[in-house]
């Protein structure tokens, strides 16, 4: 069986496992930027605990095995945009970003980290599993086993010496190919904008079309426009004896949230607010997002999802490792009613 110190020092097996990413979030929750696709080095050295130091340490070492995994340093008209969707706010010249193919490669290059370490062990148990998986051998001779760990010293002979080292290559002159790729990364992200910008359209038909009458706390709520569902928000922060309440109503300069405050006793809060149809859910990808802006970006003490509608399984998770409170339908309508947020106590 492979063991971790052949991981650290071969190349060749790191590439062949990298597909894996989703082994980071068995560890702990990675914790994205807003667009819900990079990290910054600090979130990575937040996620593996260790010091900034150390990844630029490990990228001086590394950087073009990096680079062929998606680490890409911003600058000029690239960190422009970036700035301008509201991603980042920052007056630096250039900004490193790692995507989770990225993160996971750090990962098997950082030696003395216990995060690192669990990752790598994932990744192995996941190999071992493969590579052990039971087989119908009913048609097999005896002989058979024999030819079987042959073949399979020369297949992996073979792709040792031809197939990755040729891949290698075919990385390190795909600077082409990743220039359209980020394009189309970015072609994805405004159709992103426009499907949201739909499901508004449809929540605010579907609630024309609703023919009874609106009645109650929930029912006032249900028929806020966006702004004025914040504006409520801040309200309720505020009854609650939250001060320097400020409501940044979808500005640039919000940095993935929509309210900040401070408590009464000093702490701070960010806010994310949702006006959302009843039958949509708040999914784990928008809760990631909001866990990067806020406890990274922000590093609130107090992050606050709220939202008119239900909160799927995957995302109530994320917010429960990350330590965002998820406000759903049901408390929010409480909240509304009178009854304080326990976490604004």
């Amino acid at each position: 069986m492979i063991n971790e110190s052949v991981q650290l020092e071969s190349r060749t097996l790191r590439t062949s496992v990298l597909e894996r990413t989703h082994v980071l979030d068995k560890v702990r929750t990675l914790s994205l930027l807003p667009d819900g696709l990079h990290v910054t080095t600090a979130m990575v050295a937040a996620y593996y605990e260790v010091a900034e130091t150390v990844i630029r340490a490990v990228l001086f070492d590394h950087r073009e095995e990096l680079e062929s995994n998606g680490y890409h340093v911003l600058t000029g008209t690239e960190l422009s945009c970036f700035k301008q969707r509201g991603y980042i706010q920052s007056q630096a010249s250039s900004l490193a970003v790692f995507p989770r193919r990225a993160v996971l490669n750090v990962g098997m290059l950082l030696r003395d980290s216990e995060v690192a370490r669990q990752v790598r062990t994932y990744l192995l148990d996941a190999e071992h599993e493969v590579r052990t998986r039971p087989v119908d051998n009913s048609v097999h001779s005896p002989r058979w086993d024999e030819l079987d760990e042959r073949i399979d010293s020369r297949i992996t002979d073979v792709l040792g010496k031809t197939v990755v080292p040729m891949l290698n290559v075919l990385i390190e002159t795909s600077g082409e190919q990743r220039r359209e790729l980020i394009s189309l990364r970015e072609d994805v992200e405004q159709i992103q904008m426009k499907l949201v910008e739909h499901d508004l359209q449809l929540s605010r038909l579907q609630r024309g079309q609703d023919v009874r009458a609106l009645t109650g706390v929930i029912g006032t709520i249900d028929a806020m426009t966006w702004k004025e569902f914040e504006l409520h928000v801040a309200g309720l922060l505020r009854r609650d004896g939250c001060t320097d309440v400020e409501v940044y109503g979808g500005h640039g300069g919000d940095r993935g949230v929509d309210i900040t405050a401070r408590t009464a006793d000093g702490r701070s809060v960010a806010v994310q607010c949702k006006n959302f149809a009843p039958f949509r859910h708040v999914v784990s990808g928008e809760m990631q997002k909001f866990l990067g802006a806020s406890k990274v970006l922000h590093q609130a003490d107090v992050a606050l999802y709220v939202a008119t509608c239900a909160f799927t399984r995957e995302a109530l998770a994320i917010a429960a490792q990350g330590g965002v409170t998820a406000v759903h339908r049901g408390l929010l309508e409480a909240w509304s009613a009178g009854v304080r947020l326990q976490v604004l106590r």
